[in-house]
C-alpha cells in the first residue's frame, strides 16, 4: 500500500513531446535572471589594497604609445655587456637640432656627437654614466636603501653657466601607497603621495615650490586600472589639465588617446595613437589636433640587432622629420 501511494504522488516522467514550460509573462520578461550565489562579487577587502604606480609614472601606458623617442637624422647604439653587472655603450648621432626663434617658422642647424657610457646594474644598485663630446656629462644613480625606501640621483653637468641641473628623490613604497620627495638646484623642493583607495582606483596629490622663481603649485591625480584599461586625469594650479585613456585591444594591440589643456596660454591639444606588436617588430604611431603626424618602427632583425625608422610630419609648422637608425648588443 505504502508503495502505491508513492508512485501515485510520483509525477509522471516528461515526454519528448510534452510542450515546454510556459515563459514568464509581463515585467517578469524584463527582469534579468537572478545570479547564482557563487557568481556574486566577493567583498573588497580595503586592508589589502594593491600598491599603485609611482605618481611619476601615472601617465606610463599613454606616453609609450604617443610619446615615442622620434628624431631626426641618423643614430647608431653599440653595447657591450662585460660581465653580468657591468656593460659599456657606444653612441653616434648625426642629423639636425632646432634653434629657438621668435618666427614661427622651425629653425635646424646641422649637429652630430659621439656618446660614451658605463653602467653597472646589481639589484639594489644602479649607477648610469654618460659623457658627449659636447662637454655634458650625465649621470644616475638608484640605490636601494631598504626593501621600500630607494634614493635616485639624476644630474646634468654642462660648460654652459646656469645650465647645470642636479636632483635628489627619495621614494618610499607602502603596503598600499607611495610617497615620493625631491630636492633640486634652483632651491627646488617637491612631495607628492599616491594612495589605493579600490583595487583598481588610486589618488594622489603633489606639490611643489621653487625658491629662485617665487612660485609654487600643487596638483591632483586620478588613476583608474583594469586588465583591459587605463583612464588617468590631472589638474595642477599651474592651469594644466591632463586627460588620457589607453584601451588594450588585444595581446599585441593597444589604442590610446590624451586631452591637454593650458588655461593661462588656452592652448588645447587632443591626440589618439596606437601600439602594435608583431612578432618581429614593434609599431607605434600618432596623430594629434595639430595636425601633426608621427610613427616609429623597431624591427628585430636578429638576436641583439635592432633596426629603427622614425618619422614624424608637422603640416602648420612646415616641420618634417625623417630619421633611421640600428641598435647593436644585449
Amino acid at each position: 500500500m505504502g508503495s502505491s501511494v508513492k508512485h501515485a504522488s510520483a509525477a509522471p516522467p516528461s515526454s519528448p513531446l510534452s510542450p515546454p514550460p510556459a515563459a514568464p509573462v509581463g515585467l517578469a520578461a524584463l527582469l534579468p535572471p537572478k545570479p547564482p550565489a557563487e557568481a556574486e562579487k566577493k567583498k573588497v577587502d580595503y586592508m589589502n589594497l594593491p600598491c599603485p604606480v609611482s605618481y611619476e609614472e601615472i601617465q606610463r601606458e599613454a606616453l609609450m604609445s604617443l610619446k615615442p623617442e622620434f628624431f631626426e637624422g641618423m643614430r647608431f647604439d653599440f653595447t657591450k655587456s662585460l660581465n653580468q653587472k657591468f656593460s659599456m655603450s657606444h653612441s653616434m648621432f648625426m642629423g639636425s637640432m632646432e634653434v629657438p626663434s621668435q618666427s614661427s617658422d622651425t629653425i635646424k642647424v646641422p649637429t652630430a656627437h659621439y656618446e660614451f657610457g658605463a653602467n653597472f646594474i646589481d639589484p639594489k644598485l644602479m649607477l648610469v654614466g654618460r659623457v658627449l663630446t659636447d662637454g655634458r656629462l650625465n649621470a644616475r644613480v638608484k640605490c636601494d636603501l631598504t626593501d621600500n625606501l630607494s634614493m635616485k640621483i639624476n644630474a646634468q653637468l654642462t660648460n654652459e653657466p646656469h645650465y647645470s641641473q642636479g636632483m635628489f628623490n627619495f621614494d618610499y613604497k607602502g603596503k598600499d601607497y607611495r610617497t615620493q620627495f625631491q630636492f633640486g638646484n634652483n632651491a627646488f623642493y617637491g612631495a607628492n603621495y599616491i594612495q589605493s583607495v579600490t583595487p583598481n582606483l588610486s589618488l594622489g596629490s603633489e606639490l611643489f615650490w621653487l625658491g629662485h622663481q617665487r612660485k609654487s603649485g600643487i596638483g591632483f591625480a586620478t588613476r583608474y586600472n583594469t586588465d583591459k584599461m587605463v583612464a588617468t586625469g590631472q589638474v595642477a594650479s599651474t592651469g594644466i589639465v591632463a586627460l588620457s585613456y589607453v584601451q588594450k585591444v588585444s595581446e599585441k594591440v593597444s589604442l590610446a588617446s590624451d586631452f591637454m589643456y593650458n588655461h593661462i596660454t588656452r592652448d588645447v591639444t587632443a591626440s589618439f595613437g596606437y601600439d602594435y606588436l608583431l612578432r618581429q617588430c614593434r609599431l607605434r604611431g600618432k596623430i594629434d589636433s595639430n595636425g601633426c603626424v608621427g610613427a616609429f618602427l623597431e624591427e628585430r632583425l636578429n638576436m641583439g640587432f635592432n633596426f629603427i625608422l622614425s618619422a614624424e610630419i608637422d603640416h602648420s609648422k612646415k616641420d618634417y622629420k625623417f630619421g633611421f637608425g640600428m641598435t647593436v648588443g644585449e
